[in-house]
């Protein structure tokens, strides 16, 4: 496998493997900022993957009065699901029970409707039967708003958002010297993607410690440990992606970041910037190679090719 050096980092000729998926954003907004953060953290909750949680969400950024439906501060949240009716039910339910439960939020489809090979799901239109038949709804320019009655005034839901073909699983690999040097690395390049539009990074902090493969040894099992980078099973397992280096060069510990996106450019460009930031850091601050995750092209169509994110940004090999 050849490799790149920059900044003293090697980066391996290698590519993360990324799959469709189908998305839609989603705006909250409330009172003030603190409470349509604290619905928006509360909406995005147990959404890291999803093998086991049913679609992978992240606050994408924070949005101003100006720029809100309602004139009132906001978050802007991407949520992805494997298929359009996985991630109806996952919004229902999210909205249903964290957004129209926190205090004086609202919620906004924040897709624009109508776009090529888009879909719609469910947004404001089944959540209106809370009302208990109190519920009334108005059209603005063609797009119907539901008001329901609750304690402290009204939640306001817009009926439906649209839902866009997206991707999902982009990844990079940090592979450093120590727990303090990987974290700094990984804080690096999920500081820099998120000042990116159109992607989220889903794990806790944007960050996951239990890189997978496929399969395993269990028989019900379809995912289970990344063993060819874990530092601790260097000389047990056939075949180490950490082994051979000398002791300066000795990795002891590798942090993974999931990149979700709406098209395949914004994961490519999230992964170029992350790299770059981690590139920055360098061997001095620890961080001794880049690696991506990937089954062969077995997992997805989307391949992003480490080397040639790079050369795109315009750093020739």
């Amino acid at each position: 496998m050849k490799a790149l050096e920059r900044n003293g980092v090697v980066i391996d000729e290698t590519f993360a493997e990324a799959f469709p998926m189908k998305a839609t954003r989603i705006l909250i907004t409330a009172h003030n900022m603190a409470w349509a953060r604290h619905a928006a953290v509360s909406a995005t909750g147990f959404a890291t993957s999803v093998i086991a949680c049913g679609c992978e969400a992240g606050i994408e950024r924070e949005i101003l009065p100006d720029e809100s439906p309602d004139g009132r501060p906001g978050v802007s949240v991407l949520i992805f699901s494997m298929s359009g009716k996985e991630l109806g039910k996952q919004l229902e339910r999210r909205v249903g029970q964290c957004v129209l439960t926190c205090p004086t939020t609202a919620v906004f489809a924040g897709l624009p409707r109508g776009a090529p090979g888009s879909d719609v799901a469910a947004l404001g239109r089944n959540l209106r039967f809370f009302g208990d038949g109190w519920q009334i709804s108005k059209v603005i320019d063609g797009v119907r708003y539901w008001r329901v009655p609750v304690m402290d005034g009204e939640f306001v839901a817009q009926e439906d958002t649209p839902v866009v073909k997206a991707v999902g699983g982009g990844n990079l690999l940090l592979l450093a010297q120590g727990t303090d040097a990987a974290l700094a690395a990984a804080e690096a390049a999920v500081a820099a993607m998120k000042r990116l539009p159109n992607v989220v990074m889903p794990f806790p902090g944007g960050v996951v410690r239990s890189g997978s493969k496929v399969g395993s040894r269990y028989a019900n099992l379809n995912a289970s440990t990344n063993d060819a980078f874990c530092p601790s099973l260097v000389g047990l397992v056939a075949h180490s992606e950490l082994a051979g280096g000398t002791s300066a060069q000795e990795i002891g510990c590798v942090m993974e970041i999931v990149i979700d996106g709406l098209t395949e450019a914004d994961v490519g460009a999230a992964m170029r910037v992350g790299m770059e930031a981690a590139i920055a850091i360098g061997p001095a601050g620890g961080l001794l190679r880049i690696s991506a995750g990937n089954y062969g092209g077995k997992l997805g169509p989307f391949h992003f090719h480490l080397h040639k994110l790079l050369g795109a940004a315009g750093d020739a090999p």
